[in-house]
């Protein structure tokens, strides 16, 4: 079993951070959803080691220990930011690139663009496949509303404590099933009252792009789309607008998982990465 690496890494300009497993097989690009991190997919990697397969997560500018996103659109930037990195990444081997939720957006923007060396992509739970309602529950959350109203300075661990609780409820099929490892990875980079305004005030601003955020036609490679059945966050019908679409795509439905199966059913998602995009580059355990 290969060790995880994690280490500092430019890419396109930028500075981000990346945890990285040495392998085999297709490579695997690992992105993440709004707000998270890098971190998510740790369970996951533990797996895909067992495959002795190589795969990379990093940081989307913006996010855990990146370079912050600059002013103006921000679909256009993390397109830029990920095409860069498959090019940087994946040398001369076609390579899978995976993304939960904004990280899946940006997967299926990237499967538009033929001239890149993707073997595939795997979007898992989407967003922009159909009416968002994320957001909207995380703005509504009534602690992280009242602790924005407060005046007065707040211990870092007050306010991690109510975002993990909000993460907790809605990322996963039921609080019990949150990985705590991920949940304090999460709140941690939104430890302060200024921390979680600039997350919201960032879920504000990423919100219009995402109404039509996909040229479907321009589809290059091959898609699985992963979705739990369970997910809180992104209505699971919008499976529905991409398989009407885009016929080729396979369709992945996790019975009783929520809106991150990397972290709920990391078995199950390393074992269809594993035979995608054929069963012939499934590698032995």
């Amino acid at each position: 079993m290969q060790p995880l690496a994690e280490h500092d890494m430019d890419v396109g300009g930028i500075a981000t951070r990346a945890l990285e497993l040495e392998g085999d097989g297709p490579g695997l690009i690992l992105l993440h959803g709004w707000g998270d991190s890098a971190d998510t997919w740790r369970p996951l990697l533990g797996r895909l080691a067992g495959y002795g397969r190589r795969a990379i997560a990093v940081d989307l500018p913006g996010s855990g220990a990146a370079t912050a996103l600059a002013p103006g659109a921000m679909l256009p930037q993390y397109d830029a930011f990920a095409a860069a990195l498959v090019v940087q990444w994946a040398g001369r081997r076609p390579v899978v690139v995976v993304g939960n939720s904004l990280g899946g957006v940006t997967a299926l923007r990237l499967a538009e663009r033929a001239d890149l060396p993707l073997a595939g992509v795997v979007p898992v739970a989407p967003a922009g496949l159909d009416m968002p309602r994320w957001f909207e529950l995380v703005e509504r959350e009534p602690v992280l509303r009242s602790l924005l109203a407060l005046g007065i300075p707040l211990p870092r661990g007050v306010v991690a404590a109510a975002v993990g609780e909000m993460y907790r409820r809605l990322a996963f099929s039921a609080p019990k099933a949150a990985d705590p490892a991920a949940v304090r990875a999460y709140a941690g980079h939104h430890a302060t009252r200024d921390g979680l305004a600039r997350l919201l005030a960032s879920g504000r601003r990423l919100l219009p792009e995402l109404a039509s955020p996909f040229d479907f036609a321009a589809i290059a490679c091959p898609v699985m789309l992963v979705w739990g059945t369970r997910d809180h966050m992104v209505p699971q019908r919008g499976a529905r607008v991409l398989t009407e679409a885009h016929p080729a795509t396979r369709l992945e439905l996790l019975d009783g998982c929520g809106h991150c199966p990397q972290l709920e059913m990391p078995e199950r998602l390393a074992d269809l990465l594993a035979g995608f995009p054929e069963p012939a580059l499934a590698l032995a355990a």
